[in-house]
Parts: C-alpha cells; sequence; structure tokens
C-alpha cells in the first residue's frame, strides 16, 4: 500500500510594515502576525516606545528616515529574509480567516500576488458597503514580480502578473478622531493634486462639479453605502469632499503655474 504524499512546505512569509509614533495601535498588529515566520518593522524615528514595543514582540526593527510612503514601503521590502512578503499598516490586524487563507495560498501559490479585503472601521463602525468594503488591497506576494510604487501617497502595489483574492478580512482601525481624519485627507488632496500636476494633468469645472456627484451616487446608492447609517453617510461625503478638494487644488496649481 502506497502511503500518502506528504504535505507541500509552506514558503516562508515575511511581516513587514513602517512605523512612526504607533505604539497605541502596534501590540494588536503584532498579535495578529503570529503566523508569520519573521516581522519586520522599519521605524522613522518614533519618540513613543513603538521600537521598545516591536522588539518585545519579536519584531525585527530597522531605522530609516522618512522616504515617502511608497519607497519607505519598499525599502522595508526590501529587509525582508523571505521572499514572499505580507505588507501591512500599524493600524490594521490579520483576522483568523485571513491567516489562514494566506497560510493555504503559501502551500501551494496559484499566483505571485494576492489581494484582500480591508475592512475600514470609521466613527466606532465598522463599514460594510460603499467605498469602505471591501477595500481591496494587494498586500501579499512575491517581492520578485511585485513592488511597491514610488508615489508619496496613495502609493500601491505594482505587478505585470495575475493577482488572486484571499479570503478573511484585514481590519482597519485608526482610533482616530474626526478633526484628525479630515486633516489627513487634507494633505492627501494637496499631494494628489500636486502629483497630477506634475503628471500634466489638467482639471476643469467639469470635473470640478461631476466627480462628487458621480462619487455619491456610486459608493452612496450603487454600492449601498446607505446601510452603514450615518457613518456610512459621512464616510461618503468626505470621500466627495476629497474629490472636489483635489481638482479644486488642481485648478489653483494650474493658475498659479500658468499652465
Amino acid at each position: 500500500m502506497s502511503s500518502a504524499p506528504p504535505p507541500a512546505a509552506t514558503a516562508p512569509l515575511s511581516a513587514v510594515l513602517i512605523t512612526l509614533n504607533a505604539a497605541h495601535s502596534l501590540p494588536s498588529c503584532l498579535q495578529s502576525l503570529a503566523f508569520a515566520d519573521e516581522i519586520v518593522v522599519v521605524d522613522s524615528g518614533s519618540s513613543d516606545g513603538t521600537v521598545a514595543l516591536a522588539e518585545h514582540y519579536g519584531a525585527r526593527v530597522i531605522h530609516q528616515e522618512w522616504l515617502g510612503f511608497g519607497r519607505q514601503k519598499q525599502f522595508a521590502v526590501s529587509q525582508a529574509r523571505h521572499d514572499w512578503v505580507f505588507c501591512i499598516d500599524a493600524d490594521e490586524q490579520v483576522t483568523p480567516a485571513l491567516a489562514a487563507a494566506i497560510g493555504a495560498a503559501l502551500q501551494g501559490p496559484q499566483h505571485h500576488a494576492y489581494r484582500v479585503a480591508r475592512c475600514n472601521c470609521f466613527m466606532g463602525r465598522y463599514l460594510r458597503h460603499g467605498e469602505g468594503y471591501p477595500d481591496w488591497n494587494l498586500r501579499l506576494f512575491h517581492r520578485g514580480h511585485a513592488r511597491w510604487s514610488d508615489d508619496a501617497v496613495h502609493e500601491h502595489v505594482l505587478t505585470g502578473e495575475s493577482v488572486g483574492d484571499l479570503a478573511g478580512d484585514l481590519l482597519h482601525d485608526s482610533a482616530e478622531t474626526l478633526d484628525s481624519y479630515l486633516a489627513k485627507q487634507n494633505c492627501y488632496t494637496t499631494l494628489a493634486a500636486e502629483a497630477a500636476h506634475r503628471a500634466g494633468k489638467r482639471a476643469g469645472s467639469g470635473r470640478l462639479l461631476l466627480s462628487p456627484l458621480f462619487r455619491f451616487i456610486k459608493f452612496y446608492l450603487v454600492r449601498r453605502g446607505f446601510l452603514d447609517g450615518l457613518p456610512g453617510l459621512v464616510h461618503t461625503l468626505i470621500g466627495c469632499t476629497n474629490s472636489f478638494a483635489k481638482y479644486a487644488k488642481m485648478i489653483d496649481l494650474q493658475r498659479r503655474s500658468g499652465r
């Protein structure tokens, strides 16, 4: 009688993240990464105990001055000991279902990159509709076949190959106030407008007016953001405001530069 073949070996995995004064959220994040073969934390100068916390949970900590989101994350990927990496932010947690899906995928990878559904907590509620869910993010990949973009904001993983989907959620809970969230969005729209302007893109009154409207229809009505109650409405309206602000800032840059 022939014996059953041994189970396929799971490819070793490095979990990588970048930090700056993330002590308040880091423990939950690192605890959820217990399934990884190593954890790499790239810190850009925390003063709140982040480094000590990371080391307490067994992470390998590397200091790197700030390079911008995309380059900082790619630097973190380059420091991993293993080619398969899972990228996570300090205010995110891997659910048991997602951890199991990652382990299963690495037993016999069908793709070189996988995306996960991120579930965002906003105003005390995890959003399950609209723009808040599923917030697909490519986070698990073989670094020989994918890499982070160099974007200073709205960075994303680049790959020319097929991408698989993983079951389970990546929970995102920034625990920030609405005031700080709005301040961050204002910064993001400025960076996005500047990047678009440098790329030679132009904006006019049509986009300024119609983009927020179409965004509201898409995420609040078509993707049923209304099912998330008041947090869903506020989240959608902030997204519409961001769209308006981005194009308004682009128009202002065009006026100032004469092009």
